[in-house]
This record gives C-alpha cells, structure tokens and sequence, in this order.
C-alpha cells in the first residue's frame, strides 16, 4: 500500500480540461481558479439567506450559512499556510508554491463546505431522511416503484446529508457550460467528500457517506487519480473539517450572546473555574487568564451589553488562535499516519486534545441556543414546510408521467415547471437521445427518467432552496399566499 504523496494530493485535472485556468492566467494557481469561479456562484449567494443557528432572521445580528463559510474559508487557509510551512521545513514540501497551493485548495474548500445544506440548517436535514424513511417504507408508494430502486439509490434519500449534496452541486447542479458544474480540479474533489464512501459501503456504525450513486463514477475516479485508497480521506479534508469545527464553536456562542440566550460571564466563569481545577490542563488554563486580562482593557464607559459583546470577541479571536496552533501540531504529530493511505490507520480528530475543553463550548450552544423557544418554533416551521415540498413535488413527479408533466393545463404540468431549468436539464442531459433539441418538456424525454432521477430532481430543488423562498413556495402550494 503506497503512501500519499503531494503531487498527487494537489491535482489539477478536472474532469473537463479547462480553458481558462492558470495556463491563460498564470498569477494564479489552479485552487484560486476554483474559488473565482465559485466565488460569485448562485450557490454561494444562496448562503446568505440559509440558517447557520438562527433561521429566518430580520437582521444582521446572527451568522448565516454565508457568514460562516467564509470565516471557514479564511481559518482553513491559514491553516494551509501553517502547514505548509511546517512541511517545508521538514523538506517534505520542496517549495514554497506548494504551500501556496496548498492554502488555495483549503480556502476554496472552506467556502463550498456547506453548499448542500438544505434550507432550516442541520434539522432541515433531519427532515429530509425522516420523509424519505417514511416514504420508502410507507404503502403510499407504488411497489413498481420501489422495486425500480436499488438499496442504494434508496439510502441516497434515507441517509441525505449536506455533505453529499455539496459533491453533486458542484459537478453537475452549478451549471456555467455544461453538465459537468463548476468543473473543479480533483484535489478541491477529494478534498470536500469528508465521508469517503457510497451509501451502500459505509463502514459499520457510519450514517454519512460520501457521495450519491448517480456521482460515484467520477469520485472514484478522482480517487484513482489522486491515489487514495478506498475508505482514505484527503489529508486536507482533516484540516478543513478542524476549521469548521473551530469556527462554528466560537461564532455560535457569540450569536448566542447576541440574541441574549447566553449569559456569557457567568458561562466563562464557570470554564475558568474548571480550568483553575486542572479539568483542561496548563495551557488552555493560561489562555483563559490571558482572555480575561484582556477583558480589562475594554473600555468601561461602552454600554454593559457592548462590553460583554466585546468579551465574547476577545474569547472567539484568542481561542481560535489558540486552536489554530493545536490543530497544526496535531497534524504534523499525526502526519505518518493521516499519510499512510491506510483505511484502518488511527487518526484522531485534530481536536481530541482539547476535547474537554471543545465539549464544554458545544455544550454552552446546545443548552442555551438549540433549546431555546426561538429555534424551537423555527425548527417546527421547517419541519413542515419542507415535509410539504416533499408530500407535493415527490407524489407528483413519479405518480405521473411525461404527457401529464409535459402539459401546463395539468396540475401535474404546472408543479413540474416550478422546477428549476437548469436542475431539469442536469436529469435529462444523461439521456442519449438524439431527437433531443434542448426541449426540456418533451414528453418522451420525462418518461424516461427513471424514479431515482426523479427523486434528485426534486431533492436538488427543494435542498436548494433559502429558507424564506422555501416558506414562499410553501405557503403558494398551500393557498397561504398569493401570488
């Protein structure tokens, strides 16, 4: 089993050979061409309006999912320059174009990292697997139907994630020329599939998984190429998930703060008091006296509700530097066997030696902001909206077919053309017909589309969605709204 080797972990092959990347540019590399053709993308801007904690929001008090994946963006770049640097130290990196590279595709990383996530964030995820659990299960569907499934392309849609979802967005759902997406090079590829399996071979014990059946061709390709063993992440995907995981601790409780649902120094005493106990140990005990000699630089004649914000910022910048450090050593520590293209290696998270620590601050988010009426009533609302989407578009999309789809005069026809042009065309640009003309709405050319296809079809638009156009669409199926 060979190891992991650099050259190959950078790769710059895109499954279509691009006319415009650092050949025609060269001051940028191939990862900053990933992220200036993404950057700009209607699926980014959709961010703005997707739940990071908070949904719905009138204000700008609390972090969306845009917010959040570019701070991510930004902590998973330098942490590709921290690395880096370290690599060329040690002569593993031979250059520092490396590094640069290296930096490129984290950055890039960072921002796509939640692409997929459906509208009302993680529990409209939740909402997602339970319909379709229902839905596989239930006598509501046509045994023709589910006999036309295999188990996996029926886990797909039991076991959906985000993360999933982010693959095919960005190979096939963001069209710019063609059905091939944003035609991202295979190191960006690898990097974001955090679950490097299908539905049907994930390990024992694992819900998520990696990428849909209708994508597994091209991520085992790109697997081949860049050498990974079956089941072996990219080393960067460590990094990128440690600046999630980094970023998402510390933002949320600010948002918190914010929103008036933490009591931020009575939740920071009680962590220095455990850390003054020896329950994280010397150096985070150290950080905690740092952050609060710095809380007694903050100006006491701003409001008290500024002067706690300021506190919780002073926490956020010096604990995420600190972490920033930590997952940079524990990296390099664990660097022979992250690179050892072993699926059984034991690698720890880049956290696990804070993990005390990491749990409190989860825990501070999970009592105080998750619980909260706030997200409560949220969450219910995105229960049923988006169940209602599914109810409509699934029922409609394979109970009929394609001269009732095909006809506007049909309530079936008129539900078919809320779909998205362009997610229509990525479904039938499979189908080898040559009387094909880019009539999107032929009747032959829905017929054959098979049950699963369908399925995405509605998945990639209803997963898609903001969380207000999401309740706009809602409440127009429903009578609630008119248009």
């Amino acid at each position: 089993m060979a190891t992991l080797e650099w050259n190959k972990l950078l790769c710059t092959k895109r499954e279509r050979e691009s006319k415009s990347g650092s050949s025609i540019n060269p001051v940028r590399n191939e990862f900053e061409a990933d992220y200036d053709r993404i950057v700009g993308s209607s699926s980014v801007r959709r961010l703005q309006d997707k739940a990071q904690v908070f949904p719905l929001q009138q204000n700008d008090v609390a972090r969306t999912r845009l917010t959040h994946s570019m701070e991510v963006s930004a902590l998973a770049r330098s942490l590709g320059k921290a690395v880096g640097r370290r690599l060329e130290e040690k002569e593993i990196f031979q250059d520092r174009e490396q590094t640069e590279k290296l930096s490129a595709l984290l950055q890039v990383a960072g921002l796509i990292h939640d692409l997929g996530n459906p509208p009302f964030g993680h529990y409209g995820e939740t909402v997602i697997r339970d319909w379709f659990g229902k839905w596989f299960s239930g006598e509501a569907m046509l045994s023709e139907e589910k006999n036309s499934l295999s188990e996996q392309q029926k886990n797909d849609f039991i076991y959906f994630d985000g993360n999933v979802q982010n693959l095919r967005i960005v190979t096939k759902l963001q069209v710019q020329n063609d059905n091939k997406g944003a035609n991202f090079t295979y190191g960006t590829l690898a990097t974001i599939m955090k679950y490097p399996w299908s539905s049907e071979s994930r390990p024992k014990g694992k819900i998520k998984f990696g990428y849909f059946e209708s994508e597994q061709e091209l991520a085992e390709a790109v697997r081949r190429e860049i050498g990974l063993e079956a089941g072996v992440r990219h080393p960067a995907t460590y990094l990128l998930e440690a600046a999630d995981d980094i970023i998402y601790i510390c933002d949320d409780i600010e948002d918190g703060t914010k929103k008036g649902y933490i009591e931020w120094e009575k939740e920071f005493e009680t962590l220095y008091q455990k850390a003054e106990k020896g329950s994280y140990g010397e150096e985070i005990e150290k950080l905690l006296i740092n952050v609060k000699r710095k809380n007694e630089n903050v100006d006491s004649r701003m409001h008290d509700k500024e002067q706690v914000i300021a506190y919780v910022r002073n926490f956020r910048n010096m604990v995420q530097s600190f972490l920033l450090k930590k997952v940079v050593d524990q990296f390099m520590n664990q660097y022979e066997r992250i690179m050892s293209n072993d699926p059984k290696a034991d690698v720890e998270e880049l956290l696990s030696v804070e993990r005390a620590f990491v749990k409190d601050l989860k825990n501070i988010t999970a009592r105080q902001c998750f619980s909260s009426n706030e997200v409560l009533n949220l969450e219910l609302t995105g229960d049923k909206v988006i169940s209602t989407l599914l109810d409509v578009f699934v029922r409609t999309l394979t109970e009929h077919d394609g001269h009732e789809l095909s006809d506007t005069r049909t309530y079936a026809g008129k539900i078919f053309r809320k779909i998205s042009r362009n997610f229509i065309y990525i479904a039938e640009s499979k189908i080898n017909d040559s009387n094909y003309v880019g009539n999107l709405y032929s009747e032959d050319l829905i017929n054959k589309l098979s049950v699963y296809d369908r399925l995405h079809l509605v998945v990639d638009y209803v997963s898609g969605m903001t969380d207000s156009y999401a309740v706009k669409v809602y409440q127009e199926l429903t009578a609630m709204k008119h248009p």
